[in-house]
């Protein structure tokens, strides 16, 4: 099943209470259409018309987590919107497992991602550093602009422990060309960390890349589908957010302020 079709899915219910519910409320991890928030040219903003979709049949709360941009509740202005990061969630995972890192720096594969960055950096009180995608606007291939190169902003990666943080592993290209080039700088140990993990295009590139060693670990959540046998996989690490969402469901029907998870 599509997302299209699980969306649907989500309206067909909300339809069959027939407005017989007091307060209805979604929880969505991985927002519907999320990446097409932003009108560039003539093309429509899918996100935003599920938003208004949502608000027409009468939600009172969408919950989401760690959405690509934050500004597209400006959609349903009425309505409650809460965005949720796992942050906490995936450092804890890192740090159980490599409890002793030092020597620091917090990566940023595009600018924007700088603000996610920010946050991990200021948890662990270390360094922030950041690349620039520079893409040739003339091509598109699969639907995107190609990149021509990375451009590197901040301070010295030679020596350092690496992590790498970004709210989406799609096909993890991007991501994997990034670790070539922290490692060409004389990084020492580098973690991706991610909200998603999503490998649309399979995880071939990322065992051949772990095998290089280009990389020592993923961590990403179970906000969204991941397959047992990558789950299994010795360069991946799950960090779990099942019990945190219970306690926001917990929260919700106790009537109480969902404030402390909304933080980076």
């Amino acid at each position: 099943m599509g997302p299209d079709e699980h969306y649907q899915d989500i309206k067909r219910v909300i339809s069959a209470m027939s407005g017989h519910a007091s307060k209805i409320n979604v929880i969505m991890p991985l927002l519907y259409q999320s990446r097409q928030h932003k009108r560039k040219s003539r093309e429509s903003l899918d996100c935003a018309v599920a938003l208004r979709e949502l608000e027409k049949l009468k939600v009172n709360n969408i919950i989401t987590y760690d959405v690509h941009d934050p500004s597209i509740c400006n959609a349903i202005p009425y309505t409650s919107f809460n965005n949720v990061y796992p942050t906490k969630q995936i450092l804890e995972s890192l740090m159980n497992e490599y409890p002793d890192i030092e020597n620091m720096l917090v990566i940023s594969p595009n600018m924007g991602a700088i603000e996610r960055a920010r946050y991990y950096a200021d948890l662990l009180r270390c360094d922030v550093g950041a690349f620039y995608k520079r893409r040739d606007l003339t091509k598109v291939v699969n639907g995107k602009n190609p990149i021509i190169e990375h451009a590197y902003i901040g301070s010295s990666v030679e020596g350092k422990n690496i992590i790498v943080v970004d709210d989406m592993i799609s096909s993890g290209s991007s991501m994997l060309e990034v670790c070539e080039m922290l490692k060409e700088r004389g990084a020492k140990n580098i973690y991706l960390a991610a909200t998603f993990a999503l490998f649309t295009e399979g995880t071939e590139i990322f065992q051949k890349a772990y095998e290089k060693g280009l990389f020592n670990k993923i961590y990403s959540t179970n906000a969204s589908f991941i397959p047992q046998n990558i789950i299994e996989s010795e360069w991946f690490e799950l960090a779990d957010i099942s019990f945190t969402l219970a306690q926001i469901i917990n929260d919700l029907h106790n009537k109480k302020s969902l404030h402390k998870y909304l933080s980076k």
